[in-house]
Parts: C-alpha cells; sequence; structure tokens
C-alpha cells in the first residue's frame, strides 16, 4: 500500500514538473519572439542611423566642400588631420591595373595663350635715335632684325545716334493738282523695323538681349550705363523691347521648333524658374523652364519652353510628331511622356547615375564600394574618348568598334550590381546609387545603338546651365509674358552658339533682316545655318 502510494506521489510530481517545463517552455518561445523582434528593431533602426548619418554627411559636404566629381580615394591626398595621415600603406600583392586618365595626361602649356590671329594688328615701331644710328668707326648700322611684344588695346565700344533723314518733295507750281493718283507731298516710305516709331536700332536691341541672357546682366543693371551717356532707356522699356520681339520673330520660332524634330537624337531637361503675377497661382510656387536640345548634327537647335508645372504632359505636347531617340535623366516624367508615343527610343544617363555613386563615396568612411561603381563608368567614358578621337571621321566604324568593346564593361558592371545590391541597404546613399543604376539599366545601355548618342544627357544640363546662372542674377520674371519671351531669346542666344556663330552679331543681323521677311523662305535664309552675316 505504501508503494503505491509513493508511485502515485512520484506520477503526481512528475505532472508538476511537465506542466512547470511547458509553461518555461511556452515563457522561453516567448522571450525568443521578442529577442528576433528586438534583434528586428535594432538591425532597423541601426539602417535609419546609416541613412540619415549619410544624408547629414552629404549635406555638409555640399555646404562645405568642393562639389567636382573629379578623385577617387585612391587618388585623393590625404587629409591634414586624418588619423591615417602619415601612416604607411600597406603594398598590395596583387597587381594593379594601370588606367590612363585623360585629365592627368594632358600637357601643361607654359607661359600666356597667344592673341587670336583674328584680331587686328597695328604696328608701332620704337626705334632708337639716328644720332645712335652711326657706329664710332664711322659706319652707319644696319637693321640686321627686330623684337616684337604684343598688347592688347581696348577703346570703348562707337557710341552714335543715326539719324534717318527722308526729303519732302512738292510742286510749287500746281501744287499736285496735274498728277493725278499720286500725293501732293512726296516722301521715301519709312523703312521697316523690328519695333517702329522706337530709338531701338538692331544692335542696341542685340547688345541688351545679349547682356542679359549670355552675360547675365539684368535689365536694371543695363540703366545706370545708359543713364551715364545721355540715353536714358528704363528697364520697362528694354523688358517691352524683349516681348515685342520675341512676338515678330513667331515665324522663325516656328521654324526652329520644326526643325529640333528632324534629328536622329534629341536631349530633353528641365529647371525651376519663379514666376510673378501668374493667374490662379501664388507668386511663391515653382514653375518650370524646359530645354529640348536637337536637329541634324549640322542644324543643332536649342528650344527653350515655360510651362507652370513638372507634369509629364509638357514633354508629351512637345514630343508629339518626333521620332527618333530621346535622352533624358532619370525624371519620371519622361517615362510617362514617351509611352504609347510611337518611334520614341528613351535613353537614359551614366553622368546622373555616376553622380549618385560619387555622393556614396565622399561621406562614406569606406568607400571602396562606391568607387567600384565609379570606375566602371570611368572605363564606359575612356571607351568613349578614345573611339571618337579614332574614328572621328568614320561614324559606322565608330558605332561596331564601339559596340563590341562597351558590351564586356556593361555586363561587368550589371554583375557586379547584383551582386551588391542585395549586401548594401537599399536607402543608403550606396544603396540608392545601385538601385538607381538598376532599374535605369534598359534605358542606360541603350547609348551604344547609336553613334549620335553618347553616355551622358550633359549636352542638354550645359545648354541649360546659362539659363541657371541668370536666374542667379535676375532671380524671377515678372511676367508669364516676360518668362516666354526670355525662352525665347535663349533659343536665339544658344542656337547661335550651336551653330558657331557670336550671338550679338547674329541678333544684330537677325534683327535688321527681320522686318523685310515675308514669305516662308525668307524666314529659312535667316536661320543660323543659313544666314550670311556681314565680313
Amino acid at each position: 500500500m505504501q508503494l503505491i502510494t509513493s508511485a502515485s506521489t512520484y506520477i503526481n510530481e512528475l505532472e508538476t514538473y511537465k506542466q512547470r517545463y511547458r509553461q518555461l517552455e511556452t515563457v522561453n518561445q516567448e522571450l525568443q519572439k521578442k529577442v528576433i523582434e528586438i534583434e528586428t528593431n535594432h538591425k532597423q533602426l541601426y539602417n535609419e542611423h546609416l541613412i540619415l548619418q549619410d544624408k547629414y554627411d552629404l549635406l555638409v559636404y555640399k555646404r562645405f566642400a568642393r562639389s567636382a566629381e573629379q578623385l577617387l580615394a585612391d587618388e585623393k591626398q590625404p587629409l591634414l588631420f586624418s588619423e591615417e595621415a602619415g601612416q604607411p600603406q600597406a603594398e598590395e600583392e596583387t597587381p594593379q591595373e594601370l588606367e590612363t586618365v585623360k585629365s592627368f595626361t594632358r600637357k601643361k602649356v607654359g607661359g600666356r595663350k597667344p592673341l587670336s590671329a583674328n584680331l587686328e594688328r597695328r604696328p608701332r615701331t620704337v626705334d632708337i635715335p639716328e644720332s645712335e644710328k652711326t657706329c664710332a668707326c664711322g659706319a652707319v648700322l644696319t637693321r640686321i632684325g627686330e623684337e616684337t611684344s604684343e598688347k592688347l588695346v581696348i577703346i570703348p565700344p562707337e557710341i552714335y545716334v543715326e539719324q534717318t533723314i527722308r526729303p519732302k518733295y512738292a510742286c510749287l507750281k500746281c501744287e499736285g493738282t496735274e498728277d493725278e493718283g499720286k500725293p501732293a507731298v512726296r516722301i521715301a516710305a519709312a523703312e521697316p523695323a523690328i519695333i517702329p516709331k522706337s530709338i531701338a536700332s538692331p544692335s542696341l536691341l542685340s547688345m541688351i538681349i545679349t547682356q542679359k541672357f549670355e552675360m547675365h546682366l539684368p535689365y536694371y543693371r543695363q540703366e545706370k550705363p545708359f543713364a551715364q551717356i545721355g540715353a536714358h532707356i528704363s528697364r520697362q522699356d528694354m523688358a517691352n523691347w524683349q516681348q515685342q520681339v520675341f512676338a515678330f520673330l513667331k515665324p522663325l520660332f516656328d521654324l526652329l521648333e520644326a526643325m529640333i524634330k528632324t534629328g536622329p537624337v534629341m536631349r530633353m531637361d528641365e529647371t525651376t524658374v519663379q514666376v510673378i503675377g501668374e493667374e490662379g497661382r501664388e507668386d511663391t510656387q515653382t514653375s518650370y523652364m524646359w530645354l529640348a536640345l536637337g536637329g541634324p548634327p549640322d542644324k543643332r537647335v536649342a528650344r527653350y519652353e515655360y510651362h507652370p508645372t513638372h507634369a509629364a504632359y509638357n514633354a508629351r505636347e512637345f514630343l508629339q510628331g518626333y521620332s527618333g531617340y530621346l535622352q533624358t535623366d532619370g525624371y519620371e516624367g519622361y517615362d510617362c511622356a514617351v509611352k504609347d508615343l510611337p518611334g520614341i527610343i528613351h535613353v537614359g544617363c551614366f553622368a546622373h547615375a555616376r553622380r549618385k555613386f560619387f555622393e556614396a563615396a565622399k561621406i562614406n568612411k569606406k568607400p571602396q564600394s562606391a568607387e567600384e561603381g565609379i570606375k566602371y563608368i570611368r572605363r564606359l567614358y575612356q571607351l568613349e574618348d578614345a573611339l571618337r578621337s579614332k574614328w572621328k571621321d568614320d561614324l559606322e566604324k565608330f558605332q561596331e568598334e564601339r559596340k563590341k568593346e562597351a558590351v564586356p564593361i556593361l555586363a561587368e558592371f550589371k554583375e557586379w550590381l547584383l551582386k551588391r545590391v542585395g549586401e548594401v541597404p537599399p536607402k543608403t546613399l550606396l544603396g540608392e546609387a545601385i538601385n538607381y543604376a538598376l532599374n535605369q539599366w534598359d534605358k542606360l545601355i541603350k547609348y551604344i545603338e547609336s553613334p549620335y548618342l553618347t553616355p551622358d544627357n550633359n549636352a542638354a544640363e550645359n545648354a541649360i546651365r546659362p539659363f541657371v546662372l541668370g536666374r542667379k542674377n535676375w532671380l524671377f520674371c515678372q511676367s508669364v509674358g516676360g518668362a516666354k519671351s526670355s525662352c525665347g531669346m535663349y533659343s536665339l542666344i544658344e542656337t547661335a552658339k550651336l551653330n558657331g556663330l557670336v550671338p550679338r552679331e547674329y541678333l544684330t543681323a537677325l534683327f535688321g533682316r527681320a522686318p523685310y521677311a515675308s514669305t516662308p523662305e525668307d524666314w529659312e535664309k535667316l536661320l543660323p545655318w543659313n544666314i550670311k552675316l556681314p565680313v
């Protein structure tokens, strides 16, 4: 009986221990879940810390450091107060591949650059006195050579008032009564002018417009120099002339817009602009100036347009009727703009992809991964420079060689991107750079399809830069009309520069001849690649 009691007690205790074990197991599982949750939260917070640290470091770098995309970490001069400065670098056992960088092999030309041979030369001789041209032996000295030096002389521009005199004629005998059908007083017809009954000559208009849109000198800064010579021209007068010129030249702008869509490649970009007094919008709202760069290789056109929004339909409207390659940055609006538009092949920009890797390399304490991505892109640019220099007169051969040599580099680069994308937090700067390159990859590699394409959209960025520089000076446009006419003036100036003309000379000729244009053929003769400028 005692044995049965002991066994029963043992069984009860065993059940108690089992129950207690199950309770502890449940607690353990809950604790493990909490540990996993804490580890997950810790990893998430750490990644957020990395992201915020990257953004902070990048803001500090942009604020205080140089922004040029030039040197990689192994090429930079060590920081003076860095802990690593002065420490010997360990020699690597593996041989390093040598790369020739274009900017590093550039020859430095000693001394100042010579003055252009196109500048007029006015000789001035500085000779010794006649009394010193006789030797002590009595013989006359013979000229055996000379030394020549040059100085650049600047004379203020010639400014004068052109008086146009139109004599009047009348018959004092019959006072015109015998000459039916003709006026009693005869006078030559007034010459047509782009701004009738104005003091603005073609050369004055050209100077005012190039001063603002090429030299970035706002109209209020031009008032004083005019007043100093006794010509009181207000900023309002200059602004009104600008809009009148823009309206008068509409047929020419229509021809430029048609020409820009006939080339094999169009490049687009956009930047912000502030417009005052726009109906239905606050003065502080941001508007946009859009740029399209295109046309045949020998008839290049830069076309600027104002739009109040950054919406994709602005680009879509401009692209109607165009067929060819469109190269842009990664703004998603361009993808929407070309959607369902037949004949347009969208091409990406390696410069923007490279810029993101540079930003990651600038602020990363271990930038080797970012710099490895930069090296792949740099190899593509080196290949582009070398082949364009070698085959500049044979585009077909250039295209063939570029495709053959660029494809293996692109394949290596993509393989590296796919390997690194799973190892780097996606929201860090390096993660964003990798994901940007992968998301844009299909568009990035399309540049090898045409010899007229380059790896980047820098041509458009260079064309939009004058507007950005000017905006720092004039800050905003006073009206929508002013914004639109400003885009017209930039279009004229930048198109002239693209075609090898001096903008001031082209605008002077254009403003003088445009009043005589009456047919489409007349306007075509005024296009930058057709106009004949005075020698």
